[in-house]
């Protein structure tokens, strides 16, 4: 088996694990003691790979941190890598994502909240705001859904660095394809069911997005009630929430060297956010959603009531691939086959908010 690096972002810190020869091993204390992790990404572009981590102090506030050293020591920058410009009259509250982008090896996109893309051409030591998207002319019409006013999914496109897709909770899908000079609304068929239209341009509460690992163009959306997929780059969207016991969820992540195959947790409802049946099982589908199969194997039998959030499923770049979750009971599980099978990591951890993995050498 490769050797894998396995960052667990919670509640009250980062808990880091590794797979050596098969064997997992957590280090000793979590990192950011006390503090909530929101956002963790493991930047494999440059020789050395770099960690970067969103980290909430309650005291100190949210700052972005980087280790080269894989977790053993940690740089904050003298001054804030993330901060929203005086002329904004806002400030910030966490940083949602980090997304080293696929194009270009030094750059490093945030996701934030208030909802902001942030860039950063240093590897995540500094972020300029982009200011397009955060003057969007629709932008006094976005409405902060129950977890807050997020930009919490960035995707990038191999073929083209000036193509990027982001995520805001509750404003749904935006588009550049001038490196962020300009933006539009991208979600055609995602259906807002608690809006008065439920088809609006913009409005919508996607909760993730992924990008087929084959098919470039073709993205997976979890959606507040709703799973759907767009073969066009987010330009359309059709429902593929056939087949799952639950169209609700939060999180989905694609397989990350097979096309047309995708994972989501579905959960029972917006009103019941417990796994769909009260049983923990992860879904897969391996024809882009025209069917999808139950994997529980490993998986708790009892009724189950951990959640899995938008960014604590995830896959690693292993052949087979790791899958992982960790959820609010402070569980995590990995499968080192596809997802056909797993095993319990951890548990009794502080609620899990976002999972990050990939094979380190």
């Amino acid at each position: 088996m490769a050797d894998v690096l396995l960052t667990v972002g919670t509640r009250k810190g980062l808990f880091i694990a590794r797979r050596r020869g098969g064997a997992w091993e957590f280090d000793e204390s979590p990192y950011f003691n006390a503090q909530a992790v929101y956002s963790v990404a493991i930047d494999t572009r440059g020789a050395t790979p770099r960690l970067l981590v969103g980290g909430d102090s309650a005291h100190w506030g949210p700052s972005v941190f980087h280790s080269d050293d894989l977790g053993r020591t940690w740089t904050e920058p003298a001054r804030a890598a993330v901060k929203f410009p005086k002329d904004t009259g806002a400030s910030l509250e966490r940083v949602w994502q980090l997304h080293p982008a696929a194009a270009e090896p030094d750059v490093v996109y945030a996701g934030t909240e208030p909802a902001a893309l942030y860039r950063s051409e240093d590897r995540g030591e500094s972020f300029e705001l982009v200011r397009p998207l955060w003057e969007h002319p629709t932008r006094d019409r976005w409405v902060p859904g129950g977890g807050g006013e997020g930009l919490h999914t960035v995707v990038t496109d191999r073929r083209d660095p000036k193509a990027v897709t982001v995520a805001v909770s509750t404003a749904g899908v935006f588009r550049t394809r001038d490196g962020g000079a300009s933006w539009e609304p991208s979600n055609s068929g995602v259906s807002a069911v608690f809006l008065p239209d439920p088809n609006p341009e913009f409005g919508q509460c996607v909760h993730k997005i992924a990008q087929d690992a084959a098919a470039l163009d073709r993205f997976y959306l979890q959606n507040h009630w709703g799973v759907y997929r767009s073969d066009d780059a987010g330009a359309h969207w059709t429902d593929i929430g056939e087949g799952l016991p639950s169209t609700f969820g939060f999180a989905v992540a694609a397989h990350p060297h097979r096309g047309d195959t995708a994972y989501v947790f579905p959960i029972n409802a917006d009103a019941d956010r417990v796994p769909a049946g009260h049983r923990c099982r992860v879904f897969r589908t391996a024809d882009a959603g025209k069917s999808w199969e139950a994997l529980m194997a490993g998986l708790p039998a009892e009724d189950h009531y951990g959640t899995v959030l938008r960014d604590a499923l995830c896959t690693d770049d292993a052949d087979p691939a790791g899958v992982y979750f960790g959820n609010r009971n402070g569980e995590v599980y990995a499968s080192a086959d596809d997802g056909d099978s797993w095993q319990q990591l951890a548990s009794h951890l502080p609620d899990v908010l976002c999972v990050r993995a990939a094979v380190i050498a």
